[in-house]
């Protein structure tokens, strides 16, 4: 089973979201699940760091050209399988459509569009419904706003789709329950 995990290219070595990511390869790598991220740095790397390190199982990191273009850097170095694409779209889609399951840490901009176009995807049929879980308060309280503030513009259903957990182990926990579902 291919986990895709979506943060933060900002934390480095030491700061508490990149051991959070590590700690979550770790989890997701004693559990047996493959990692996938966006190959970079930040949460990328460490989420592949952590795996690789704990439980040696694959990881696949999705890089693009045009991220190079913007911020140049390559795959890290706890990639195992890189899968290039051209564009941000690209990598998005690929990473969605080839991921069984989907966790979401902490991030900006870019976090927030991969999350919002796999659960979109989801809503409309476009990909199956798969586990769908995203770490910490500051995405519990996002969600529980938009539920509030949008409830009439998002299918009822919607709200079933995304898991709020505020820990790795329950982030892991989740994805068995779900694929036992």
């Amino acid at each position: 089973m291919i986990v895709a995990v979506f943060g933060s290219a900002s934390p480095k070595p030491g700061d508490k979201l990149y051991q959070l990511a590590f700690d979550l390869g770790q989890v997701l790598g004693k559990a047996g699940y493959q990692v996938m991220t966006g190959g970079y740095c930040g949460t990328m790397e460490a989420t592949c760091k952590g795996a690789r390190q704990t439980a040696s199982v694959h990881t696949i990191g999705v890089t693009c050209d045009e991220i190079e273009a913007y911020r140049p850097g390559s795959a890290n170095a706890y990639v195992l399988e890189e899968v290039r694409t051209q564009t941000l779209s690209e990598r998005i889609d690929y990473m969605i459509r080839h991921a069984d399951a989907f966790i979401a840490l902490q991030g900006g901009v870019g976090t927030l569009a991969e999350i919002m176009l796999t659960y979109n995807m989801m809503i409309i049929g476009a990909i199956e419904r798969k586990p769908f879980v995203l770490i910490g308060e500051s995405w519990a309280s996002l969600g529980a706003h938009f539920f509030e503030e949008l409830a009439g513009h998002v299918p009822a259903f919607a709200k079933e789709l995304l898991i709020f957990v505020d820990t790795v182990d329950e982030a892991v926990l989740a994805l068995k329950d779900r694929n036992k579902e």
